[in-house]
This record gives C-alpha cells, sequence and structure tokens, in this order.
C-alpha cells in the first residue's frame, strides 16, 4: 500500500497531526532515520496513521536539520507517539520540543551522554564506556504509609528481564512505573546495508512466538517498494500460516493466564493443546514457530492436500477440547472471581495510547488490521471481530477465546478455498532511498515493518514497531487500584514480549 505523504516543517508538526486525528486518523507510529545520504539535510521523523474507514495510510513528514536537531513533539496531543519520541532523541539525538517526559527510555543511566547509535556515523560495533551521566528518576507518590517495591529486572523463571516499581499503601497498589529495554539487541542497526533477502531471515526472529507476522509484515514492506502484487495461492498461504501461529498463541495464552492464579487443570490442558499445535505447524511446515514459511514475493512453503487434510482433522479435535477446557475455567467460581474486575484497562486509556490486539478489543476498541488494511487473502474471507466492554483480566481470556473460534473459520475456509497457481513470483528492481511499510496483525496486535532500501537491494533504514511496543505502555494503567499479588495475572492477561518490544 503506498501512503499519502504531506511534507510539512518541524514547528508544524502537532497542527498536521492533529488535523489528520480530527479526520478520523487512528495513529500507528513515528519513524526517525538518518537520510545524510539521501540528499536531505539530515534527519527526517514520519508520523504514520490509518485512516479509519478507509484503506490506506497517512504519513506526515518532516525534515529536522542537523544543525538545530529539533522538531516540536506531538505527544501532547497525540500520547501514543510519546514512547517513539523519546526513542528517537536516544537513538538519534533529535530533540522534540515541549515533550511531556523526555526521560531516556531505550539506553539506560551507563549510556554515554552524547552517543546516537543509530546515526549513520556510529559504528556498529561501537562499545561505549560506561558512564552515570543519564540518571533514571521514578514518579513516586509521597505520603504516610505509602512503601516502594521494586520487582526485578531479574526475575524468577526464563522471562525476559523487566524492572516494576510499586507505590504502595497497605495492599493496595497506588502507581506502577515499568523499565524496559534491558534486551535490546540492535537489530534496526545490525539491518543496515544488509541484502534485503537476509532481512527476511532478521524479521523473522525479532520474537520467537510472531515469526509469521514480522516476516509478513517484512515481506510487504519489500513488496510494496517493488510494486509487485503475490500469487494468489500464496495469498491464501500467507493466511493459512498467520492463523496457525495464532491459534497456537491463543490457546497457549489461555492455559497460561490460569499460571497467574495457579489454577494447574487449565494450565497443563492448556499447554498440552498448544504442544499438538506446535506439533502440526512441525508437520506442515517443518519448523513448530512456522519459520521458513514466508518469501519476499509469496510463500516459501506449499502446503499439499494431504498435509491440508491433516490441519483440519487436528484442529477440529482441538477446537472441540478448547471449548471444553474454556468452560471448565469458566465455571471455577474461584477462576472467575480472580479475573473478573481485575486489571481494567479503560477504553480511553486504549484510544489515548493506541494500544492494539486482543488487549484493545477486549476494552471495546475495534481495530483489526485483517479487516480495516486487508493484506494477503483476508479481503476475500468472511469473519468477524469481536470486541468486549469489560476490559478486565476476565475480558482478556474470552477476547482470545473467540479470536481463535474465529481462525478455526478462517483455516477452514482458506483449506477449502486453496486455489491453484504459483506461490512466489521475482521482486524485480528495488529503487533506492524509497521505503514501503508492511503491517500484519499478530497474535498480540499489530505489528508495523517500515524499510528503506539502499543500493544494490539493500536496507537502509528498518524501523519495527511491535505490538508488544505499542500495549507496555497501557500495561501501567491496569494495576493501580490491585494488589501487587494480581501483577503476575494482569502482565500474563497481556502476555507481551520483552525482546519483541527492546529490538
Amino acid at each position: 500500500m503506498s501512503p499519502i505523504r504531506v511534507a510539512v516543517p518541524p514547528h508544524e508538526l502537532p497542527d498536521a497531526c492533529a488535523a489528520v486525528i480530527h479526520q478520523r486518523g487512528r495513529f500507528i507510529t513515528m519513524v526517525a532515520s538518518d537520510e545524510c545520504e539521501c540528499g536531505v539535510d539530515r534527519f527526517v521523523v514520519r508520523y504514520l496513521f490509518a485512516q479509519e474507514g478507509r484503506t490506506e495510510l497517512s504519513v506526515i513528514e518532516s525534515v529536522v536539520p542537523e544543525q538545530e536537531p529539533t522538531y516540536a513533539s506531538v505527544a501532547s496531543i497525540i500520547p501514543a507517539a510519546a514512547w517513539a519520541e523519546r526513542e528517537a532523541y536516544d537513538l538519534f539525538g533529535i530533540r522534540p520540543l515541549q515533550h511531556p517526559d523526555l526521560r531516556p527510555l531505550v539506553l539506560h543511566e551507563h549510556w554515554p551522554e552524547g552517543v546516537f547509535p543509530l546515526r549513520k556515523d556510529s559504528p556498529l560495533t561501537a562499545m561505549p564506556p560506561r558512564e552515570n551521566t543519564r540518571p533514571w528518576s521514578y514518579p513516586k507518590v509521597a505520603g504516610e504509609g505509602v512503601f516502594e517495591v521494586p520487582v526485578g529486572p531479574i526475575h524468577a523463571g526464563v522471562i525476559e528481564p523487566g524492572h516494576f516499581r510499586f507505590q504502595v499503601m497497605g495492599d493496595s497498589v497506588l502507581h506502577l512505573e515499568a523499565k524496559l529495554f534491558y534486551t535490546h539487541r540492535g537489530i534496526e542497526k545490525r539491518s543496515e546495508s544488509m541484502p534485503v533477502t537476509d532481512g527476511l531471515q532478521l524479521a523473522e526472529r525479532i520474537c520467537g512466538v510472531c515469526s509469521v507476522s514480522h516476516a509478513l509484515s517484512y515481506a510487504q514492506a519489500i513488496e510494496n517498494i517493488a510494486g509487485v502484487d503475490i500469487p494468489r495461492r500464496a495469498a491464501y498461504l500467507r493466511v493459512l500460516f498467520a492463523e496457525l501461529e495464532r491459534l497456537y498463541n491463543h490457546v497457549g495464552d489461555i492455559g497460561n493466564m490460569c499460571v497467574g492464579i495457579g489454577y494447574a487443570p487449565g494450565i497443563n490442558r492448556g499447554a498440552r493443546l498448544k504442544e499438538q499445535l506446535m506439533q502440526l505447524n512441525d508437520i506442515v511446515i517443518g519448523h513448530r514457530f512456522l519459520r521458513g514459511s514466508i518469501a519476499l514475493g509469496g510463500a516459501a512453503a506449499d502446503v499439499s492436500a494431504e498435509k491440508r487434510g491433516w490441519i483440519k482433522a487436528t484442529l477440529g479435535r482441538v477446537e472441540a477440547e478448547l471449548e471444553a477446557i474454556v468452560d471448565q475455567i469458566l465455571s471455577h467460581d474461584t477462576v472467575v472471581n480472580r479475573f473478573a474486575n481485575t486489571g481494567v484497562l479503560p477504553e480511553q486509556v486504549v484510544r489515548d495510547l493506541a494500544a492494539v490486539g486482543p488487549a484493545a478489543r477486549a476494552s471495546h476498541y475495534d481495530v483489526d488490521t485483517r479487516r480495516d488494511l486487508p493484506y494477503a487473502a483476508y479481503r476475500e474471507l468472511n469473519f468477524e471481530v469481536p470486541t468486549l466492554p469489560e476490559g478486565d483480566v476476565l475480558a482478556r481470556f474470552k477476547q482470545r477465546f473467540l479470536e481463535a473460534k474465529q481462525s478455526f473459520r478462517l483455516v477452514e475456509q482458506v483449506i477449502e478455498g486453496m486455489p491453484d497457481g504459483d506461490i512466489r513470483v521475482p521482486l524485480g528492481n528495488l529503487p533506492p532511498y524509497d521505503f514501503g511499510i508492511g503491517i500484519t496483525e499478530s497474535p498480540r496486535g499489530e505489528n508495523v515493518h517500515l524499510v528503506m532500501t539502499g543500493p544494490n537491494h539493500s536496507i537502509y533504514r528498518y524501523r519495527v514497531r511491535s505490538a508488544a511496543y505499542a500495549n507496555w505502555p497501557v500495561v501501567p494503567f491496569c494495576v493501580p487500584g490491585n494488589i501487587i499479588p494480581d501483577f503476575p495475572l494482569i502482565n500474563k492477561s497481556f502476555e507481551l514480549c520483552y525482546a519483541c518490544c527492546d529490538r
């Protein structure tokens, strides 16, 4: 999809972005880049919007000069842009003026001042000296009887690092501050000058459980630059792989939410069903996480009629047992009492911070990229986008079940309507210094990839905004009024990646 692009001076960004919002635009992300080799003076910021009711994107962009690397912040009118602007300041050194909270986001307190790793003149292998010049401050709730409880960043078990500070009075949480980006891997820097074909392997390894979605987003961005349409059979195969990925995640999350309250029957039965689905993935593609299924220009693997029969039979058994498991969980009063009215995410917070995926839809925010910005074969298939109004843990549990039911129906349609034909087309020429945008709906929500090409079919700039990146800012809003032992349950009800956010 080719976006509508509007260029404005840096000081006019708030007004231009506000105009898009007033025309029912939905903020997606902001992307900064160092385009010193592209004939501009030097940095460019781009704000991406989806247009409600129209299957198109809008991009408001502005050149930020190297001599005065500042621009007017949009975060005061679009709170969802706050993280992206903070990240751009950390990584590029371009300052958003009047930003409401310009504390470091990606670079922690030991990173030296004045070292900006995503500038083109910053080498990939640079190891700057550790300094303590960026003090990290946490908002605090003051008053008699208020205590601070730090948790992490190292946790029991094998989860990734994240630091959480609770301000509590008695058992009740007053405020939660989350500090992430301990596992930032430099994926975007590593991609610079990489051949676009190698970039696909990098994309599908951003996140272990969203491999198909990230690979699809990357492929769509490259195909957008190349101006190619993939074969119809490949479009159906892409839907098949994406929905198989969604299913094993939703089924696993339904069981994993029971971990937050120690309900063993739900944990064990959910894990067993997830394992069956992952074994099915291995049979169909040769990889439990479905890696190697997407190719630039189509699909990397075909699925025979025999394998489609295995898929249909396996999913029929899994769906029947999933319904029994969900019925068992929701008939248990203790489980329902722990889930209901816990970790409520208000719809207004979802809208203000542009949350995505099942978590947003469980707070009555009706947005789904498969329907709103259709890709692959979703335009040809029938499915519903369920929403729930409550916004609590129970709603996020039910939402995954409702969405799994839709995925079962989508896979059935793909299997029954699989067209004949090729599964891949050549890309052809990729003009340098052009960019494409790929957006897909992962099990956790919208994954957005912007790719700018360089000379000789290389990557010049690669920016990933995962669903986890969009949703982590809303999690602290769900915790006040709950007790600390509820936090693991609330956190699992979102089931957000750390590394997927950290890139």
